[in-house]
């Protein structure tokens, strides 16, 4: 079996990471090519990995016949569009999350994904860390029984710069960050959200609302079983970038994540057991080589990701659900009888993917 032909495109924090993890930890794929808008930048990227070539922009990456697929790590605004010129040109996608900043780009892309009969697998790479992954095979084992509470955190480290919010090139707190929340609360409860209400401050830095955008977010959750569940976001917690998530059930709770350097902490009737990153790319840095690899290996097998175009629509219609929510000071349904496609504004900085 050949290697697969891979071309990443946006080479920021977080493109260059697959880019170096497909160059170095992948051995099913073969790096061709890096593109990013900044020229030099790609170029500069791709003599680092030792790799031919660095193009400015999509365009160039898809005119190649040994590139059989495409990494989209660009902002949050150019994803949609991104995924469709990939699909019509027969490429196979990973793209970061989310899959669009509204719910018509999102159904577009999925549309050409179909129309094209390629796959598309979405960067939701928390299921694929350790400690998240082994806490899914107890839930699925049937250890803590039927799930009844869903908790989540999460905490980036340092605050954005307002140039970041004022570029408009990702989208605000519930699609760029607690968009990874939205895609655990579904996958771990093994149920779909049904209803969001949600709350959110500017309180410590007032000047990002003119950009639509929030410093932190509590969004509560009911299940379509009758389960609940809630989730914190933050973007400046300073004293380090924290990722915790609780599944309470009828017979046990299950907690993923500490305050140190993250395995899974299980508690029963008999007891528990137990293990600061600063960033999201070492604390997930076993989950991006783990995801990069499955891809690889689901494209070459022919077969469908885990995790699909569809597990990023369902998180993004949380998202937006959440953001009207917000916005109307009231509880919002989630899915098409909630809300149509008309949240997502782009509002303001990268941050994990």
């Amino acid at each position: 079996m050949g290697k697969l032909g891979i071309g990443v495109l946006g080479v920021g924090a977080m493109g260059r990471r697959h880019a170096e993890n497909i160059r170095r930890l992948v051995p099913e794929a073969r790096l061709i090519a890096v593109a990013d808008v900044a020229l030099e930048q790609a170029r500069r990227v791709a003599a680092e990995l030792e790799i031919e070539h660095g193009f400015s922009g999509l365009d160039e990456m898809l005119e190649r016949k040994d590139i059989e697929c495409v990494v989209i790590a660009t902002p949050d605004k150019f994803h949609a569009e991104a995924i469709r010129a990939a699909a019509a040109a027969g490429k196979h996608i990973l793209s970061e999350k989310p899959l669009a900043l509204n719910l018509d780009d999102a159904l577009s892309a999925l549309d050409a994904v179909a129309k094209a009969g390629v796959y598309l697998q979405m960067g939701f790479m928390r299921r694929y860390d350790p400690g998240y992954a082994s806490a899914m095979k107890r839930i699925e084992a049937g250890e803590i029984g039927e799930p009844v509470v869903f908790k989540s955190i999460g905490r980036d480290k340092d605050a954005p710069p307002i140039s970041s919010y004022a570029s408009k090139l990702n989208g605000m707190l519930f699609y760029n960050n607690t968009i990874h929340d939205f895609d655990l609360a579904r996958w771990l409860m093994k149920d779909e959200v049904s209803e969001v209400q949600a709350y959110a401050t500017v309180a410590i830095r007032p000047e990002i609302a003119k950009f639509g955008d929030i410093v932190a977010g509590v969004v509560n959750l009911k299940y379509g079983r009758g389960a609940i569940g809630n989730i914190e976001s933050y973007v400046q917690a300073v004293y380090g970038y924290d990722v915790r998530t609780e599944i309470m059930g009828s017979k046990a709770s299950i907690l993923i994540g500490s305050l140190q350097q993250t395995p899974v902490t299980f508690l029963t009737d008999e007891g528990g057991t137990q293990r600061l990153a600063d960033h999201f790319l070492s604390r997930f840095d076993d989950a991006y080589v783990a995801e990069m690899q499955d891809f690889a290996q689901s494209i070459l097998k022919d077969r469908a990701p885990r995790v699909t175009g569809e597990d990023g629509l369902r998180a993004l219609e949380m998202a937006v659900a959440a953001e009207k929510s917000y916005l109307q000071s009231a509880p919002c349904r989630v899915g098409a009888e909630g809300q149509h496609a008309t949240g997502g504004r782009p509002g303001n900085r990268a941050r994990e993917s």
